[in-house]
Formats: structure tokens, sequence, C-alpha cells
């Protein structure tokens, strides 16, 4: 069973493109939304760069997200909390 491995502290997801981040070059970050209401979470090729994709995010709920060590991410509403993760057998 894999396990989660911390790589970094957990922050707020920036809520806009101009500020999202690449959780120091992550490939998996971990997101939580702890909050009722969904969030869309956006992927971008860098910080106000073009758009990946996005995904909605239900209410209380987590995530992986694995991506591209420069690509970007920010969520809608700024309840969505993420940390730079990796994995460990």
């Amino acid at each position: 069973m894999a396990r989660t491995l911390l790589l970094a502290d957990e922050i707020v997801v920036p809520s806009l493109t101009g500020s999202a981040t690449s959780f120091t070059s992550a490939t998996v970050v971990r997101l939580v939304n702890n909050n009722t209401s969904a969030a869309v979470v956006t992927v971008v090729e860098t910080q106000s760069g073009a758009g990946i994709g996005s995904f909605t995010m239900p209410g209380n709920s987590v995530e992986y997200l694995e991506k591209q060590p420069s690509y970007c991410v920010f969520a809608t509403g700024g309840n969505v909390l993420g940390a730079k993760v990796g994995f460990t057998g």
C-alpha cells in the first residue's frame, strides 16, 4: 500500500492565475477542500500562462493531483489547501 510522503508545508492555494504556484516544482500535490462548497482547480503552464485543464473539487474532499514540475495551480474560493507530496511503497 502506497503512503503519502510529505515534502513541504501545506499552503492556501492561490485564487488567481497571476499568483498560481508550482508548489516548488512538485509532480504530485495533495489538495484539500475544507469547505462545504465546491471549488474549481485549474492547472496552467506558468503563472498567468496557457491553461492545461481544470476540474471541480467537491466540498470536504481530498484529491491528489499529478502534474508537470513547471505547471502551476490555482483554485477558486480561497478554501483549498495544498502540499507537495510523493508516495512511498
